[in-house]
């Protein structure tokens, strides 16, 4: 699957490029002006907490103020938006920073416009967790042998839980990872298909009411970690700047409000997934910046040259618009 992922997003980058030199003029043009209506904006996202901002956003009227007329798709992954944006299908994508860096490295004309997510500073009260319900398995080394489930692979899931699982001493090539969507996690780990899964909220609560228990985190691979951001193509960027600055206007706007905002988060969260409102207050929020951590990404750089993903280190500065 993860193959032809990759020979799809290739494909696709070779005809964006092949489609900019003979773009029409209807497409150049970016007044983003009342008299000419809104913008419509098609934005992959994924159906997770690490989104809650941009539902609120919308239901604020943030991006309305901005004259951009909102669409929310949900998808699977990263490693799914990147190539629908990248040929048009969405103008914007919320994604796990490492496919974004790990595309990046591949040349895929791609650049983060506003944050996505941040873990917490406390690594036993983040919003993520490798989660396990054999109570022999007490820390990450233990996974040694075990198959995980990430929602997609060579993503943040699966980095973040080698880095784990190293850090404690043990051997990450000796760790099975299986592609999972996150809501369907849970019950693979009950059915035994696996013997961990790493979720975030709002899956996290529903696995923590289950009586499993947590042996790791992102913020226990760095606090404050940076997770997500929102991206969208160089050849929006070239030909619809206006656009894409009064989204990230909107994002940040957004991302302010949720940060103020917790009960909302929460309550937002009920309308575009399946959880209810009781297992919703028991969430942990992420952090909302409105501002990407340079830094943060620069350490998963680094462990994504460790894990053998990137060749070298990823430039971060060429990456964040």
């Amino acid at each position: 699957m993860l193959r032809t992922r990759l020979i799809a997003l290739f494909a696709v980058t070779a005809l964006v490029a092949s489609a900019a030199g003979c773009g029409g003029s209807d497409d150049s043009s970016d007044t983003g002006t009342a008299a000419s209506g809104p913008d419509k904006v098609k934005v992959g996202v994924i159906p997770i907490v690490d989104v809650a901002p941009i539902y609120l956003g919308k239901a604020k009227g943030f991006f309305t103020k901005q004259n951009i007329d909102l669409t929310l798709e949900q998808a699977q992954g990263g490693a799914a938006i990147v190539p629908a944006v990248v040929s048009g299908q969405y103008q914007f994508g919320f994604s796990n920073v490492v496919s974004l860096m790990l595309g990046q490295s591949k040349n895929v004309p791609i650049k983060a416009v506003a944050n996505g997510n941040n873990a917490t500073a406390d690594p036993a009260k983040d919003f993520s967790g490798l989660v396990v319900k054999d109570p022999a398995i007490t820390r990450p080394k233990d996974l040694e042998g075990k198959t995980v489930a990430s929602n997609t692979l060579k993503n943040i899931v699966d980095t973040s839980v080698k880095d784990l699982v190293r850090k404690d001493g043990g051997d990450p090539s000796k760790v099975k990872f299986v592609e999972i969507p996150f809501p369907d996690m849970s019950a693979a780990l009950d059915a035994n298909r696996v013997q961990a899964i790493f979720v975030v909220e709002p899956f996290l609560a529903a696995a923590k009411a289950k009586g499993w228990k947590t042996i790791g985190s992102f913020a226990a691979v760095s606090p404050n970690l940076q997770i997500s951001a929102y991206f969208t193509s160089t050849q929006l960027l070239g030909e619809k700047a206006d656009l894409a600055k009064r989204f990230t206007a909107a994002m940040k706007e957004s991302l302010t409000y949720a940060a103020a905002h917790p009960d909302e988060v929460r309550q937002i969260v009920t309308t575009y997934t399946t959880i209810k409102a009781e297992a919703a207050a028991a969430m942990t929020l992420p952090g909302y910046s409105t501002e990407i951590d340079k830094a943060s990404l620069d350490t998963l750089s680094s462990i994504l040259v460790q894990e053998g993903l990137l060749t070298a280190p990823a430039d971060t500065a060429k990456l964040v618009q």
